[in-house]
């Protein structure tokens, strides 16, 4: 979506950023938030603190009336005192007041507007509907998005549902839940290898087992052993080993490419049997 500026226009712009922030909302993110929604949006100072307000639970101050430069200076104060998670609150709660407004159209275009600053300044979260989402590198995004599409095409809804959790526990506030994640990607690639094989019952280490040409030589080993690691990490955590969040993000990621190859396979066997 363009915003209207030259380097919108005629595509130019800085590379994506590698990611450095995901649990910090630093000065220059809280900053950019309320200049994209101040100058970019248009949206009067007495607006933002009405909608920050309401995200901290807290009255405005009563002694502030001017717009410039009081209730703007206080803007800044509360955004810059606000625990991190509380920011990201901030750009969802700031979605749901432009999409209930009488421009609800201007929704759409805050969210491209913030999740382009998102990319350019390497915040790990991207807004999507309204609701912020962990975002991880371009192989992970390109991964799961494929996996999405490909089970909602051959309506395998619920392994669908499995990979959409696995992205929300990854992207809970302040904390995301790793464990969580890595069990809703295996369910996922579970519910999709039952579905390859047409045994409803079995889980996916019987599936693996009894069908050793489900994925090709060498790579079943690999799948066998990520069932094996999301057993010992996702579902029997012992004390003292709790996966990092980058193991999280391999483990959906391979998951959800595991998706998309048992839906290709379930298509091409489903046109073999048609011819």
């Amino acid at each position: 979506m363009s915003d209207g500026r030259f380097s919108s226009r005629f595509g130019h712009g800085p590379d994506a950023a590698e990611i450095s922030i995901r649990e910090d909302a630093p000065e220059q993110v809280r900053g950019a938030i309320l200049v994209i929604a101040e100058g970019e949006m248009g949206l009067k100072p007495g607006r933002l603190r009405g909608v920050l307000c309401t995200v901290l639970r807290r009255l405005p101050d009563g002694g502030n009336w001017s717009e410039y430069p009081n209730v703007w200076n206080e803007c800044q104060g509360l955004m810059s005192e606000v625990p991190w998670y509380r920011v990201y609150d901030f750009v969802e709660a700031l979605h749901r007041n432009f999409a209930q407004s009488t421009k609800p159209e201007t929704a759409d275009r805050w969210e491209g507007l913030i999740n382009n600053y998102f990319v350019e300044a390497g915040v790990g979260w991207k807004l999507v509907g309204g609701v912020l989402q962990s975002r991880g590198a371009e192989a992970f995004e390109s991964s799961v998005a494929a996996a999405g599409e490909a089970l909602q095409a051959v309506e395998m809804l619920t392994a669908r549902q499995e990979i959409h959790e696995a992205l929300r526990d990854l992207s809970r506030r302040p904390e995301p839940d790793v464990t969580g994640a890595i069990q809703h990607a295996m369910a996922a690639l579970e519910c999709a290898a039952r579905e390859a094989v047409g045994d409803v019952r079995s889980t996916l280490g019987e599936v693996l087992r009894r069908n050793p040409d489900l994925f090709p030589r060498p790579l079943d080993e690999g799948i066998s052993k990520l069932w094996g690691y999301a057993s010992e990490t996702g579902r029997h955590l012992r004390e003292g080993r709790v996966p990092s969040r980058a193991e999280a993000e391999l483990v959906v990621g391979v998951a959800a490419s595991a998706c998309t190859y048992l839906v290709a396979r379930i298509r091409e066997q489903s046109g073999r049997r048609d011819v």
